[in-house]
């Protein structure tokens, strides 16, 4: 049983951590979903201006931070690049990586409370069958790897089903894994 890792239904802008983690594009730009309510809570020029300052585009996989501006729930706000399996439909490690260096992003930073959507899990999901479940997988898998890798660092993780149809979809994932 892992004490820190737990599955709720909402929006993972809306928790209060030190980290929100924005389901973002390559090129760091607002979009819609999660990304899109992450900028227009924070405040789209400051968070545009501070994305503009990495070098894009970004790998799928890759995760960058920034300040979080007007979120005041979050200290920061780490953008994680989940694929787009429309393009690359067997991009299930760099789902994985997108969570696993979300959580080394949070680390270096010194954080230890991080807030998940459910990343590559609409838009980008693609033909995936349910991209819900294979994000739930993938954060799970990316979780463990995080504490076998530094086991001696408390983080505490909270992955965000926004509706009750992929709260379901999740919770069956989770129970399936033994969370």
């Amino acid at each position: 049983m892992m004490q820190d890792f737990k599955l709720i239904q909402g929006s993972c802008a809306d928790q209060n951590v030190d980290a929100v983690v924005n389901a973002a594009n390559a090129n760091l730009w607002a979009g819609g979903g999660i990304c899109g309510a992450i900028f227009s809570k924070a405040g789209p020029k400051e968070l545009t201006e501070a994305c503009e300052k990495y070098q894009t585009p970004l790998k799928d996989g890759d995760a960058v931070i920034t300040p979080s501006f007007g979120l005041s729930n979050a200290k920061a706000i780490i953008h994680a690049v989940g694929p787009n399996f429309a393009y690359t439909p067997t991009a299930f490690k760099e789902l994985f990586d997108a969570y696993y260096n979300s959580l080394v992003v949070l680390k270096e930073n010194g954080y230890r409370s991080i807030s998940f959507p459910l990343i590559s899990s609409g838009i980008f999901g693609g033909s995936l069958s349910n991209p819900v479940a294979e994000s739930t997988k993938q954060c799970i898998r990316a979780y463990r790897q995080f504490i076998e890798d530094y086991p001696d660092y408390d983080v505490e993780v909270t992955l965000c089903a926004f509706n009750s149809s992929e709260m379901l979809e999740a919770q069956q994932v989770v129970d399936s894994m033994a969370i």
